[in-house]
């Protein structure tokens, strides 16, 4: 993957963001200078743009040797450096743009003086997505700054209709409150779900936040690229949710770094770090049971989710609407055709015969049983069959990681489904049984179901296998299960919620 952005001396933001972003998220970064910055995390004292043409000489010497999956824009100088990129993107027609239009640091130091604007905005159709701050989006709009989320949407939706670009509207700037810190893609040509996807977020206190937009666009057109290499088109909205969760974790072990006296840079590589400090391990490789419970530690505050929401309260208690549980089970149904398809690819790469018959047994599992289930009761009532988002996001993450050629990726892309429901699943029943297994309670088989032994056990040996796939691989592909996993549980707190977001 390719970043065309300028230099930050001080590595939290720029090429040197993109390169750690890149590589957080398993790709081969690539750099083009755009500009010299004289900065650190107290702001911006210089800018020297090279000349022009020798851009183009370092894009066309990349481009006529290797092959590039992304492209991320980030710094551009002047309009010179804006012309010479677009000239070469019409050229290489790489499969992935990323545009951040880096106007406005977040020291509020000006990156692009207003010359160049026009060039800019020229050059923003090139790009598949647009990943502007808010100070940034309103001057390619020419309007005053958002000062709430919704006018915050609406200019998005402007930008999106102007450029035919997917726009990322970032909420980090707005004032906290119960909105947390919310992003959401807009695009209004059909190219998403809906026109505005929105992803909710937690908002992290911290003053360590510089480079955060370059590390937010280099990650998603890197993610992209990953997606598309293995299923077609590619998914914005699967990119955002693996990217936000790493970025708002990246930004609460900001700290961590205690580099520089002002906006210090984000922690791009939390995951590889917190792994080696929770098990207190000078070496790469987790002892036994490990790395299963440090995947079970960052499934915490999904797990505390799922259990906060109205869907798993009133299942519990049985006022659960039938159209929610309809719904819930016709996409369960839909998930699961997908998810045996994934545990039967598990089985055939799996690397003993144990974890074969294992991953086989699974597949085979979820067709017969637990489809039978959804098949018995849906037989009698309607219900809405259509392919939700959150299934389609879901099952084409763990398609992706079935393909990525990784046995480790793929186990822990999968254990959530097996892990948290069957935590789930015995917490309900648990509280099935302590209100006296009420006669009459219209969802009794689905919860004996999950709380059932059999699928307990399945779901330890699950664990005990992605442990045993943590501990025999190597550091760069534990992290790969780590962010697959953690993926894979946030998706599974959305799929208990998408009910209630479709009635």
């Amino acid at each position: 993957m390719l970043a065309i952005a300028g230099s930050d001396p001080s590595g939290g933001a720029g090429i040197q963001a993109d390169l750690k972003s890149i590589a957080a998220h398993g790709g081969y970064g690539m750099a083009a200078i755009t500009a010299l910055t004289a900065q650190n995390t107290r702001g911006v004292s210089a800018v020297h743009v090279p000349p022009a043409a020798f851009l183009t000489a370092q894009l066309d010497a990349i481009s006529a040797d290797i092959g590039i999956d992304a492209v991320k824009i980030g710094m551009l100088g002047d309009t010179a450096v804006i012309d010479a990129v677009r000239s070469w993107l019409e050229k290489a027609r790489p499969a992935v743009v990323v545009l951040d239009p880096v106007m406005v640091a977040t020291s509020g130091d000006r990156l692009l003086q207003e010359p160049a604007e026009a060039a800019l905005q020229a050059l923003l159709p090139c790009a598949d997505l647009i990943t502007p701050n808010l100070a940034e989006l309103a001057i390619l709009l020419r309007e005053p700054a958002a000062g709430n989320w919704a006018e915050a949407l609406q200019q998005g939706k402007r930008l999106a209709a102007q450029t035919g670009a997917t726009v990322l509207v970032k909420g980090g700037h707005l004032d906290g409150g119960s909105a947390g810190c919310p992003d959401a893609l807009v695009n209004t040509g059909g190219l998403l779900a809906r026109d505005v996807v929105v992803v909710p977020g937690e908002r992290v206190p911290t003053r360590n936040s510089h480079g955060t937009g370059c590390s937010l666009s280099s990650a998603m057109a890197a993610v992209q690229a990953r997606i598309m290499g293995y299923h077609g088109p590619g998914d914005w909205e699967a990119a955002l949710r693996q990217v936000k969760p790493w970025l708002q974790e990246a930004l609460r072990a900001s700290a961590d770094l205690d580099v520089g006296a002002g906006n210090g840079p984000v922690h791009h590589f939390h995951h590889v770090q917190q792994h080696t400090q929770n098990h207190g391990r000078t070496g790469s490789v987790p002892a036994q049971g490990a790395f299963a419970a440090a995947l079970r530690d960052a499934a915490t505050a999904d797990l505390d989710a799922i259990y906060g929401l109205d869907f798993i309260r009133t299942l519990a208690d049985g006022s659960l609407p039938e159209k929610e549980f309809a719904y819930y089970l016709a996409q369960d149904a839909l998930y699961l055709n997908g998810y045996s398809r994934v545990l039967a690819r598990a089985a055939a790469i799996a690397p003993t015969e144990a974890e074969q018959l294992f991953w086989a047994r699974s597949a085979q599992n979820c067709l017969e049983v637990e489809s039978e289930l959804h098949r018995t009761w849906l037989s009698t009532r309607t219900a809405d069959v259509t392919l939700g988002p959150v299934t389609k996001s879901y099952v084409d993450h763990l398609l992706a990681a079935s393909v990525s050629g990784s046995y480790g990726v793929l186990v822990a892309a999968v254990l959530p489904c097996f892990w948290l429901y069957a935590e789930v699943g015995e917490t309900l029943h648990g509280q099935f049984l302590a209100a006296g297994s009420p006669d009459g309670h219209p969802y009794a088989v689905w919860l004996r179901t999950y709380a059932d032994e059999e699928f307990a056990a399945a779901a330890r040996q699950a664990v005990g296998y992605a442990d045993a796939a943590g501990r025999a691989a190597s550091a760069s592909e534990r992290q790969a299960m780590t962010v697959a996993f953690r993926q894979s549980a946030r998706y599974e707190v959305d799929f208990f919620d998408a009910p209630r977001l479709h009635a």
